[in-house]
Order: C-alpha cells, then structure tokens, then sequence
C-alpha cells in the first residue's frame, strides 16, 4: 500500500502567465506562489482480482483501464504503465473542484506521486511536475497553466519562472521558521461557497491574451514585486499588491468576479485587510486575504455568510508517508 500527501496552494501574484499563449509570445511569465497547509490524500493499494476501482467524490469499478471516466486517474495509470489489479482512494481536505485551490493539479502530483512508488520507482519534485502538467495540458487538452503542478510538487514559498522554451525555474523564498509564523499570522482564507470550474474562464483568457498583453505583463511584474515584499517580510506592501493584481486580474475575463464577491471584499477592506484577491481563475472560491494579526477577528466578522479558515505555508512538496508490503 502507498499512501502520499500533496498540498494545495494559493498563488500571490502572477496567474495567467504561467499559460503557454503567452509565456511562450512574449518573454516569459512569472508567479509568486506558496503551498498550504491542506492537502489531498492519495492511497493505492493492490486489488485480488484483476479489475480497477477509482474512489474520488464517486466510485468506479471497471476491467479495463478505458472504462475509466475520470480523466485524470485513467491517463495517470496509462503514463505509469499500469492497467489493472490496483484500487485507488483520494481524499481531500477541501473537497470538491472549482475552489481556486489548485486542487486538480494537486491530485495530478500526488496520483503519479504514489504510482511511481506503487511500481517502486522514485520521480524527482520536478519530474512530477512536469508530468503532470504533460497529463493536465497535453493528454487531456486542458487550457491551464503550469504553476500549480510545480508549487504541489515543491512545497513552500517559490518563485516560479515560466520560460518561452517551456522549461520552468523554481526560486524558493526563504523564510524562517519564526517569519513563516509571522506570515501565518497575517494570512487568512475565505471560502465564497461558489463552486466553479476554472476551463471556461481560463479559456476566455487564452483566448484574449493579445488584448491582455498590459494587464499580462502588469501581472508579471506583481510577481516579482510580491517576492520582494515577501523577503523583507513587508506584508502590508504585499497585501497592497495583491490588491492591485486583483484589479488587473479582474479585467482579463468576464466572471473574474461577481457582485457579491466585490461585496464582500470591500467590507474585507473596511474591516482591515490590505487587500486580497480571489484564487484560481476567479469566479468563486476562496478569497485570501492580507491583513493585520491585531485586526484578525474584525476580519474574521466582516464575512460572516463566507467560512473563515486560518493557514499556513507548507514547507514541504507532495511526499510518499506510508510504504507496506
């Protein structure tokens, strides 16, 4: 039986030119990125006969790998090269698609994860993620980026650098244990109760990169200037800049926002946060904030119709815990 755990993320500054339209055109893209504390589970163990069965929100029970519907557990086992007698389970600590979370690419690191050391073989953090972003984008023709297969696969704060060549450079941010603690304190996620999936919205910004080109490239320089203001421990600078990529980001594509997420984020602002901006394509989700600690529970209140979750970086990648023979 392997067992392996995969963090979820949120991303401070960059999204959208992590996408191959236009890191690929115009010189590259950039994301400051940092992996949290909740995760998603992945267990596969042996099956007696020779048939495959899938848990995820539903059950799947087939004999031959094509009867898989779940895109993402059928391409992993064709990559790895298995097709049979093998029972897979994954459980996340934030159910469900469409939070913002990054949470299909972090099942994607954390399935090959646990394949590979199923069939005894060990991937290194990178060539994870570049295999899953092959079986993301390229085997399931997904519009999506590439930065949430590498901060799944690395863990902690990094600087992720998108290159035209299609090659990634990861820059970890390094804090300490005492200044990710400091960090902690002044983080803080809401959940929108708005499930969305992420494709539609995506596509309509690849689709509009020409036009976006300003905003783009904005975006990028947010990047940069967030892992700045992330090494001098500068966090009402970063939360300033998250709300200007928040601006920019809500001109990319329609459904960025809603009104009532525009809403809540203003009542964030008067009860104290420097600023935010929603995960993911936007759309729903979960909001993350910046704020002052001393100000944690008037922002806490300022939402009260959205679930308030407190969280940390985590400092590792997706792991292998349990091996048994």
């Amino acid at each position: 039986m392997i067992l392996t755990r995969t963090p979820l993320r949120i991303s401070f500054a960059g999204g959208g030119t992590d996408l191959a339209a236009y890191y690929r055109a115009h010189g590259g893209g950039a994301v400051t990125s940092a992996a949290i504390d909740r995760y998603i589970h992945v267990l596969v163990n042996p099956k007696f006969d020779r048939s495959i069965r899938v848990a995820y929100s539903q059950t799947e029970n087939v004999d031959r790998l094509d009867e898989l519907q779940h895109g993402l557990f059928r391409e992993a086992l064709r990559t790895v090269g298995l097709s049979d007698s093998i029972e897979i389970h994954s459980v996340a600590d934030i159910p469900g698609e469409g939070t913002g979370l990054g949470s299909s690419s972090t099942l994607s690191v954390g399935l090959l994860n646990a394949l590979y050391a199923y069939r005894g073989l060990r991937k290194s953090p990178e060539e994870l993620a570049e295999e899953a972003c092959r079986l993301e984008i390229d085997r399931l023709g997904g519009t999506l980026g590439k930065q949430d297969q590498y901060i799944a696969a690395l863990g902690g704060l990094q600087y992720l650098e998108f290159r035209p060549d299609d090659t990634v450079r990861s820059t970890p941010i390094p804090l300490g244990p005492e200044e990710l603690d400091r960090l902690a304190a002044h983080l803080s996620l809401f959940y929108t109760g708005i499930t969305r999936r992420a494709q539609g919205i995506l596509k309509e910004q690849n689709d509009r990169t020409s036009a976006n080109l300003e905003a783009l490239s904005g975006l990028k320089e947010l990047a940069v200037r967030s892992r700045d203001a992330l090494l001098r421990h500068d966090y009402p600078g970063l939360g300033s800049l998250l709300h200007e990529g928040w601006e920019r980001k809500r001109t990319l594509a329609p459904g960025v926002s809603t009104p009532a997420i525009d809403a809540a984020y203003e009542r964030l602002r008067a009860a104290g946060a420097y600023g935010g901006k929603i995960t993911g394509a936007g759309g729903g989700g979960f909001l993350v904030v910046i704020h002052p600690p001393e100000r944690s529970r008037e922002i806490a209140e300022a939402v009260p119709a959205f679930q308030h979750l407190r969280i940390r970086v985590a400092p590792e990648g997706t792991r292998v815990l349990t091996v048994t023979h």
